[in-house]
């Protein structure tokens, strides 16, 4: 029996992996046998012996191995098993017997060959033989006792040498195949492993070096817990270190998550594109990108002539612009004079550098999968991901190179109507008045012209929600004291009371409204204020300067998706969650997560403790099993569950893997699991999943504002965000950018300027914090830039810019974008 569950086992290996071939075998079987059949009957003297009952079987026997998709689920795991009865009949017993019955002849040898041929194809070498002898004598036997007078053709017999030879050539060349396959498959795999491994290395050494940061700011081991104290700047310095170390885990997954889409040619889901704007996806790249160095943050500067809006995945195509910039930075150590201009304008994004080139002849084939050119290491996937997700975006993308010179790629996006915009803007703020209608927000800002300008910007909303003010932390808090509101959009940084301290609050008293949303609004650089914010106790957070149907987002985020929010981890409360793992290290983590959402986590290691737990006790509400464990996999563990009967066989299944391809998510839907969580696991999706499980919820889509053209405008427009400030023309708020703005730019850049002089880095961060919030909302966007480029280096690093000349160049910015400003407000009111 050992011996035929192994031989057996060569015959279910042969055919794990690739397309069917027995489905193929089928159909061509059953349409064969069906015209074999009737072909004989057009020779002039056709064989009386009649096979039709054998070759109905046959028949039949084929079409159901070709029929394998519609076969039954409980049915589909004995199909292997059912193909080689199948195939030991339908081949050599049929067409032995066949010829046997009709005393040999030429076409009995040509169907013997044919037969042979087949089945060295469809079987290992061992299975071909065995089926062979198998058949042929169950084939002998069913002729001899169907047969009074049995004979052996002759001429059968004296072809088996020509039928040895087809069977050992068969397999010996078969054989050979399969080994340069198989070293082929080898040295792909060896090569595109050491590729992922080159590419891992950057994102690796940036998180080693955020924890050895981590590690300089903590107290040692052994010091008293009394002197142990961190303070302000040693907090600010730990947030830090883990905002660029969760960068640089997001973008080993990124690596991790293009790698696969591209080898396995997954499709980009259209269904989740948006209409974002070219200027501020850049302008996030530019800034969440994981540079080696501040020298090369330097090297990088964004070009904005004309916004401009396209659909698409942000996601997806900040991983394009990740691409573009580590292959133009990757030159810079060898060639230091490299610079990198981003250039957007004219539906065009454009990334061009100063380095080496490109030769022409490897131009052709640059964006073909595994094509590296110039570099060592490296997946080579990455320009074809690129081709590929702007493909999706309906767009393009070309390189075009001078060896010595430059290299420049321009990603072409197709042009969006003004009419498909503003159909858009109304339907995204006739969404945001259905989803936000009687709600009471607060707005706390302690700047009055961007509370002002926070307010225009929710006007839409005034007719169906509450608008309130708060001008700094404590009134806030005092008004949230008073009344129960459902959101609050909080500026983190106030002087006295900041955001984070009034966030605190708000959760630890109980005689405020705990549950009600915060939303974080703020100009600290994203990646370090977003992981403060949310670690903050805060909802959702969004980015000054923000237009109006980003912020409009914002909001409904908070209310209608629950990711990472406490109203996932709150409707997990409770929840028995039973969760399968067979590392501990796994267990740990994720049971962590549960447990501080309040869940009850029953661990185990395997699947068949998944069952026992399962009848052992009434009221688990969810599962999660990892898809491979030792014994009983995740698979099987669902398809148990599922196939029960018991009262829990329709328990929620989540299936955890470190997979993500397709054939992994098919696997684990068609054993009947509801939810797909990768490792490592995220766990505000955790919570998400288990949630919308456990309790039914599902979240909405969030909309991103679209760019609206401008109409032509006065000379100075390369300083302005003309979008930004067409939205303001839309909201009537022109008039304010003259009377309330400019004077308020200049106040900053004068107290900058003081604070400066006097080494005073608080008052400086305050300035800068200030100016960098107004000339975002004021669509002063090199200002902006500006501003942004001393602020960052301050706030994080306590660095002051190298420039001797620093404020004098600012302050040049600053008058000549007054200018550029005035000039905008006087062509508005000549057109108005």
């Amino acid at each position: 029996m050992n011996v035929l569950r192994r031989l057996f086992q060569y015959f279910e290996d042969y055919h794990a992996y690739g397309p069917s071939r027995l489905r193929t075998m089928g159909y061509v079987g059953a349409i064969t046998y069906v015209a074999f059949y009737f072909l004989r009957f057009t020779r002039p003297n056709p064989v009386l012996f009649d096979d039709m009952p054998a070759r109905a079987l046959a028949v039949l026997l084929f079409v159901l191995m070709g029929m394998r998709d519609y076969w039954p689920e409980r049915l589909k795991p004995y199909y292997i098993r059912y193909s080689y009865a199948a195939l030991l009949y339908c081949l050599p017993c049929f067409t032995v017997l066949i010829a046997l019955q009709r005393g040999g002849g030429v076409a009995s040898i040509s169907n013997a060959f044919i037969i042979l041929c087949f089945l060295v194809l469809l079987t290992d070498w061992r299975n071909t033989l065995v089926m062979l002898s198998a058949g042929t004598g169950l084939a002998a036997l069913i002729y001899v006792a169907t047969n009074g007078n049995p004979r052996v053709p002759m001429d059968l017999v004296a072809q088996l040498p020509a039928f040895a030879l087809v069977v050992i050539g068969g397999n010996l060349f078969k054989s050979n195949t399969d080994k340069i396959d198989a070293e082929r498959k080898l040295r792909a795999t060896q090569a595109l492993a050491g590729s992922i491994a080159h590419e891992m290395r950057h994102p690796l050494a940036q998180l080693k070096h955020s924890l050895e940061g981590m590690q300089e700011v903590l107290p040692a081991p052994g010091a008293n817990r009394n002197a142990a104290k961190l303070d302000a700047q040693q907090v600010q310095a730990l947030y830090h270190h883990l905002a660029r170390g969760e960068q640089a885990v997001q973008r080993g997954l990124q690596v991790i998550s293009m790698t696969l889409d591209e080898v396995s040619a997954r499709p980009i889901d259209s269904s989740a594109f948006r209409y974002l704007s070219a200027a501020e996806v850049v302008q996030q790249a530019v800034e969440e990108y994981s540079y080696d160095s501040d020298e090369e943050r330097d090297k990088v500067s964004v070009e904005i002539s004309e916004d401009f809006t396209f659909k698409g995945d942000e996601t997806a195509y900040l991983f394009v612009l990740f691409n573009l910039v580590k292959n133009a930075l990757y030159y810079v150590k060898p060639y230091p004079h490299t610079r990198v201009t981003i250039t957007v304008g004219d539906h065009q994004v454009k990334v061009r550098d100063n380095g080496p080139g490109i030769a022409p002849d490897a131009l052709a084939g640059l964006f073909e999968p595994f094509r590296s050119v110039g570099k060592s290491g490296g997946t080579g996937l990455g320009l074809a991901y690129c081709q590929r997700v702007m493909r999706a975006f309906d767009g393009g993308i070309a390189c075009e190179s001078v060896p010595g010179s430059f290299t420049e790629f321009t990603m072409r996006f197709p042009a969006i109507s003004e009419e498909e915009r503003e159909q858009h803007r109304l339907a995204a703020v006739a969404q945001a008045r259905t989803v936000l209608a009687g709600k009471r927000i607060l707005i706390v800002e302690d700047d009055p012209v961007q509370r002002h300008a926070t307010r225009q910007k929710l006007g839409p909303l005034a007719l169906t929600s509450e608008l309130d003010e708060a001008a700094d932390g404590q009134l806030a808090l005092a008004q949230l004291a008073r009344k129960p509101y459902d959101i609050v959009l909080l500026d983190l940084h106030m002087p006295g009371l900041d955001g984070y301290a009034v966030a605190e609050k708000i959760r630890r008293d109980p005689g405020m409204n705990q549950n009600v949303r915060i939303v974080a609004y703020t100009s600290e650089p994203a990646h370090l204020a977003r992981s403060k914010a949310l670690r903050g106790g805060m909802d959702g957070f969004v980015s000054k300067p923000c237009a109006q149907l980003p912020l409009l987002a914002a909001l409904q985020h908070s209310l209608q998706v629950p990711v990472g929010g406490r109203d996932a981890q709150g409707r997990l409360a409770g929840r028995r969650i039973l969760l399968a793992d067979d590392s501990a290290f796994n267990r740990k983590a994720i049971a962590a997560y549960l447990r501080n959402a309040a869940a009850i986590v029953i661990e185990v290691e395997h699947g068949r403790a998944v069952l026992e737990q399962l009848h052992a006790q009434d009221g688990i509400h969810a599962v999660i099993v990892d898809l491979h464990m030792p014994g009983m996999d995740g698979l099987e563990t669902a398809r148990a569950i599922r196939s029960s009967g018991e009262r829990w066989a329709g328990v929620p299944v989540v299936a955890l893997t470190a997979r993500s391809d397709e054939p992994a998510v098919a696997a684990a839907t068609a054993a009947g699991m509801n939810g797909f969580l990768v490792k490592p696991v995220d766990a505000p999706l955790l919570y998400d999943t288990l949630s919308r499980l456990v309790a039914g919820g599902y979240g909405a889509r969030t909309v991103a504002e679209p760019a609206l053209a401008a109409p032509p405008q006065p000379s100075g427009d390369e300083l302005l965000n003309l979008q930004r400030l067409e939205s303001y023309r839309r909201l009537g708020m022109v008039e304010e950018l003259l009377n309330d703005y400019l004077p308020e730019m200049a106040r900053l850049v004068g107290e900058l300027q003081a604070a400066a002089r006097a080494s005073d880095r608080d008052a400086s961060m305050d300035a800068l914090h200030s100016l960098l919030g107004m000339s975002g909302e004021a669509g002063a966007q090199v200002l902006y830039q500006q501003v942004r480029r001393i602020y960052v280096p301050l706030l994080e690093e306590g660095r002051w810019p190298e420039s001797a000349d620093w404020l004098a160049q600012l302050q040049g910015t600053a008058t000549r974008t007054e200018e550029a400003l005035k000039a905008y407000c006087s062509a508005d009111s000549r057109t108005a």
